[in-house]
């Protein structure tokens, strides 16, 4: 088993970034074709979701992105800094037409712009793209972790 940790600045820039790598990782892993597309968004979707948080609670705090290739799949875990309670778990999601719709003018004393999605929705675009996904707290923070079948490529043939 194989595994690769990337941490980086809570950024939006570097989700592209964490979205290559995890891409690359995914071919070495063996990840069929079809299912790059799917990685590539639910892994983008996952360190945009963290990277707001982060930005919320702990700017200075990296995020981290585990990439692991076992045996028959591939692992994508990322974890942030805010505990469950404080976002929304793919079970607990009902996505009607109303939760869509934008919310209220701010107040003055709110943050002028306002979060157009209502809370979950990243975990409902990430449940959408991949077949296993679970939603952990832990210690260090909340664990969205998403895997996708794959051959394995790195085992000796039986020639």
């Amino acid at each position: 088993m194989a595994t690769v940790e990337v941490s980086f600045t809570a950024l939006p820039a570097h989700v592209r970034t964490a979205r290559l790598v995890a891409l690359a990782v995914a071919r070495r892993a063996g990840v069929n074709e079809d299912l790059l597309d799917e990685v590539r968004l639910a892994v983008g979707e996952a360190c945009s979701r963290a990277v707001g948080i982060h930005q919320s609670k702990a700017a200075d705090t990296a995020v981290t992105m585990l990439l692991v290739d076992e045996q028959d799949q591939f692992i994508v875990e990322v974890v942030d800094v805010g505990p469950l309670e404080s976002s929304v778990s793919p079970d607990d999601l009902d996505l009607d037409a109303d939760a869509l719709t934008a919310p209220a003018a701010p107040d003055a004393g709110t943050d002028p712009l306002p979060d157009l999605l209502p809370p979950g929705f990243g975990l409902a675009v990430i449940s959408g793209l991949v077949e296993q996904m679970s939603v952990t707290s832990e210690m260090d923070g909340t664990h969205v972790r998403m895997t996708w079948p794959a051959s394995d490529v790195m085992a000796p043939s039986a020639e």
